[in-house]
């Protein structure tokens, strides 16, 4: 479980860690440009690339005050630790506590919504000093450098990749006709250099570019789901794994626990409950985790970087700082980059 996602520590490090770096840079002898990278999510639609105002409400209602929500969050850590609860209660305690202060302003969980308070407080802060925000959306293997499939850890949609190819994973809460905003963390790395490059000595700039593929070059989860059926029907990570589970479609949340409950249960004894209760809580987790995403129907608007692309190649920079999704294949990088590099690493 990420501690980001614990409300007091996603503020200290998202939130005021993001000004903390602001203030340094501002004592810094000569400081040209300062790049803030946040996790991009939002509403149904097509999104803006817009900085953040101070205060500024996702869902457009109650404004955030974030010395507010920072009072708030300390002062239910403090009353957790009067209450004498255990390190895992407290930690589950402050996610919800997160979670429920994040949806009040229309964020889905602590992470995105403590990294817009942050992109808050330097645009706000930042003076005259030249800004650029890169916002990117889900962050996936390598596509080529510096070798395709390099990735470190499960991130987001590998989770749900490996425990499918496990068997461990049934079925899976998904609105199968919703596009899946994903992207290569090579071309997240040339957008931050190719953006750096332009905006250097660009003074009192503030910038902000949306790095993903829902707008150039959408893929469905029904053609992810189905690509991932083929990889491990063809290499399956083991060989008593004959046949592998549906998914299921657009449902609620109720109705997914109560399919999943009869595919684990009612084929097993009894006594084996405990065992198939853990799958499920398993399982539970990751449709919480995840809902804001598969259930998400929000295009994000990349012109910003569509028209630094298209500048960079006509200065043939495009070549080593490629950023361009309409280029990548999704089935040829499923079945042969990403699935295997998240096998090997």
């Amino acid at each position: 479980k990420s501690a980001e996602q614990w409300y007091d520590v996603s503020l200290g490090i998202n939130t005021f860690g993001a000004i903390n770096v602001l203030n340094f840079a501002k004592k810094c002898v000569k400081t040209e440009l300062l790049l803030h990278v946040l996790c991009l999510w939002g509403k149904i639609g097509t999104h803006s690339r817009e900085p953040f105002a101070m205060g500024e409400a996702l869902n457009g209602k109650n404004k955030v005050d974030i010395n507010t929500e920072m009072r708030l969050a300390e002062q239910k850590s403090k009353q957790l630790i009067e209450q004498g609860c255990s390190a895992e209660e407290t930690e589950q305690a402050m996610e919800d506590f997160g979670s429920k202060r994040a949806r009040l302003y229309g964020w889905p969980n602590t992470y995105v919504f403590t990294k817009a308070m942050g992109e808050m407080l330097i645009g706000h802060y930042r003076e005259s000093m030249p800004l650029v925000i890169i916002r990117p959306t889900i962050i996936t293997s390598t596509f080529s450098d510096p070798f395709p499939g390099w990735i470190e850890g499960l991130k987001t949609i590998d989770s749900v990749i490996i425990f499918y190819g496990k068997g461990m994973l049934k079925c899976f809460l998904v609105d199968q006709k919703t596009v899946c905003d994903i992207i290569p963390v090579d071309m997240v790395v040339n957008a931050m250099i190719a953006t750096a490059a332009e905006h250097f000595h660009d003074s009192g700039s503030h910038t902000v570019y949306h790095v993903g593929s829902s707008n150039q070059n959408p893929v469905m989860y029904k053609q992810i789901y189905k690509i991932i059926i083929r990889y491990f029907m063809e290499s399956p990570l083991f060989q008593t794994l004959q046949q592998y589970p549906q998914w299921l479609g657009s449902v609620s949340t109720r109705t997914f626990a109560i399919n999943y409950l009869y595919s684990i249960i009612f084929p097993s004894q009894r006594d084996q409950y405990a065992l198939h209760n853990r799958k499920l809580k398993m399982a539970m987790r990751l449709v919480k985790l995840y809902k804001p995403y598969v259930l998400f129907k929000g295009i994000f608007d990349d012109k910003n970087l569509e028209t630094l692309r298209i500048k960079n190649e006509a200065k043939e920079m495009e070549k080593l700082f490629g950023t361009n999704s309409k280029c990548i294949d999704w089935e040829d990088y499923f079945m042969n980059t990403h699935i295997p590099g998240l096998m090997t690493h």
